[in-house]
C-alpha cells in the first residue's frame, strides 16, 4: 500500500491559515495500514451567499463552492482540467469554469447536466424575457394531480413550458437561452416561499408525494395560490446573474464551450482521456442517507425523464461492503484520467450519527488505485440557518463537517 507522499499538504493548509481563528490541529492515524496525517479546523467561511450568485440552485447533498474553490486555487493553475465523477448541482464544475479551468462533469443522474449546463452560458436577462413571451398558453392540466401543489393558472403555465421544451428539443432547435429557462423553472417548482411556483411545501431540493402534501395544506389551512411563472423566472433569473462579472461570464462560457458532461458509472467514464485531469473534487453518495431519486420525482417529470431508470444509476449502498464495492470502481477509473502529479480531493461526511467515518473507509481505497496519500482534511464550521431549521445541532450529525481525503497520482513535475 502506498504511504503519505510528504509535507505537500501541510503547507497548503498552514499557507492557508483558519478562517475560524482557533488553532489548526494535526493528529496522525492509522487508516488500513497507512499512517496519515489529519488536520482540523476552518479553512473556508461557514456564512451563506459567500461565493458567486451563478451557484445558488438547489440539489441535495451538496457542498458550498468555498470547499472546491480551496483546492483549485491551489494546486491548479489557469487551462487545468478539472473533474466531478458525481457533479450533482455541479458545484466543482461551475467553481472550476469561474476561475478559468477547463472541465469535465459527470452524474448517473441526468438531472445534474440540467442543472449545470446552463450556467456556463449565462443569458441576457432581455433574451430569456422575450423567449418567455413566445412560449404558446396550455390550457390544460398536467397528466398527474399537481392539484395539491400548484393553483390551476400555475399548473397551466408549467405544462406550456414543459411542453415548449419537449418541442423545441423534437426539432432540435433547442437552444442555450431555452436550457437555461428549463433550468431555472426547474429550479422553482416547489419551494418554502413566493418565490417558488408552488403552495408553502419543503425546501426546493425536495419534493414531497402528492399525499404527503395534501397533509402539509391540511395542517397550515392552505390552498395554492396563483404564481406568475414568467415573473418568477425572470426574478430568478436576474438573481442567478447579480454578481457574475464579465470577466466570469467570458471564462464560464469558455468553459462551457469545450466541457465534457458524462452520464455514466463513476467507474466507466470512457468519455475522459487517459491522464488528463489535473484535480478532481467531489462528494459521492454517502451510503442510502439521500434519497435522490425520490427527492427529485418532481422535477423529473417536469423534464420528461423516467424516474426508475435513473434510480437504477445512482449508488444506494445500503452497507459499508457495497458503498466501498462502488467507489473502489471509481478510485481506479479516477486514477487513470489523473495526470501524474494530479490530485483527488474526495468529500465524504460523518454518517449515522458519527458511528461510521467514511474518510477512513476510502484511504484504503484510494491507496489501492495507485495514489498517495497527502492527509485528511476535517472542515469544522458554525451550523447554518438551514440546518438549526431543522433542528440539527452544532456538529452533531455531520451536517457541516467536510472531510475531505486528499490523493495525489506520483509522478510529474519535482
Amino acid at each position: 500500500m502506498s504511504q503519505p507522499a510528504g509535507p505537500d499538504f501541510a503547507r497548503i493548509l498552514y499557507t492557508a491559515g483558519n478562517q475560524g481563528g482557533t488553532p489548526l490541529q494535526c493528529e496522525l492515524l492509522d487508516c488500513g495500514g497507512a499512517t496519515v496525517k489529519k488536520f482540523t479546523g476552518e479553512f473556508w467561511t461557514s456564512r451563506q451567499r459567500q461565493a458567486c450568485s451563478i451557484h445558488e440552485v438547489s440539489y441535495r447533498a451538496c457542498f458550498k463552492p468555498q470547499l472546491p474553490r480551496f483546492f483549485i486555487e491551489r494546486l491548479t493553475r489557469p487551462g487545468d482540467l478539472v473533474y466531478d465523477p458525481f457533479s450533482g448541482r455541479g458545484t466543482t464544475v461551475i467553481e472550476a469554469g469561474l476561475l478559468g479551468r477547463t472541465v469535465a462533469a459527470n452524474d448517473a443522474n441526468p438531472l445534474s447536466r440540467i442543472m449545470t449546463e446552463p450556467r456556463f452560458f449565462p443569458p441576457d436577462p432581455g433574451v430569456v424575457e422575450k423567449r418567455l413571451d413566445t412560449i404558446p398558453k396550455s390550457s390544460h392540466p398536467a397528466d398527474i394531480d399537481l392539484s395539491m401543489f400548484f393553483h390551476p393558472a400555475t399548473e397551466e403555465e408549467i405544462v406550456s413550458l414543459k411542453e415548449y421544451l419537449i418541442d423545441r428539443n423534437d426539432h432540435a432547435r433547442i437552444d442555450q437561452v431555452d436550457r437555461w429557462i428549463a433550468m431555472v423553472a426547474t429550479n422553482r417548482l416547489t419551494g418554502h416561499s413566493k418565490g417558488f411556483f408552488s403552495v408553502y411545501t419543503l425546501p426546493p431540493n425536495q419534493a414531497v408525494s402528492q399525499s404527503n402534501q395534501q397533509r402539509i395544506n391540511s395542517r397550515r389551512k392552505q390552498v395554492p395560490e396563483y404564481r406568475d411563472t414568467h415573473k418568477i423566472i425572470m426574478k430568478k433569473t436576474k438573481s442567478l446573474l447579480r454578481s457574475v462579472s464579465a470577466t466570469e461570464a467570458a471564462n464560464l462560457t469558455r468553459a462551457g464551450k469545450s466541457a465534457v458532461f458524462c452520464n455514466d458509472d463513476a467507474g466507466s467514464t470512457i468519455r475522459i482521456p487517459d491522464n488528463a485531469v489535473q484535480l478532481t473534487v467531489t462528494s459521492p453518495p454517502f451510503l442510502d442517507i439521500v434519497q435522490y431519486d425520490k427527492d427529485n420525482w418532481l422535477r423529473c417529470w417536469f423534464n420528461s425523464l423516467d424516474r426508475d431508470t435513473i434510480s437504477k444509476g445512482i449508488t444506494m449502498a445500503r452497507t459499508i461492503d457495497a458503498w466501498c464495492a462502488v467507489m473502489r470502481r471509481a478510485f481506479l477509473e479516477l486514477y487513470r484520467i489523473t495526470r501524474p502529479g494530479g490530485y483527488v480531493a474526495f468529500e465524504v461526511g460523518e454518517v449515522r450519527k458519527k458511528s461510521i467515518r467514511l474518510e477512513e473507509e476510502v484511504v484504503p481505497l484510494g491507496c489501492d488505485a495507485g495514489f498517495s496519500v497527502e492527509g485528511i482534511l476535517i472542515n469544522e464550521q458554525v451550523f447554518t440557518k438551514t440546518s438549526n431549521i431543522w433542528g440539527v445541532g452544532n456538529n452533531t450529525c455531520g451536517t457541516n463537517t467536510n472531510r475531505i481525503v486528499l490523493f495525489k497520482k506520483p509522478g510529474g513535475e519535482p
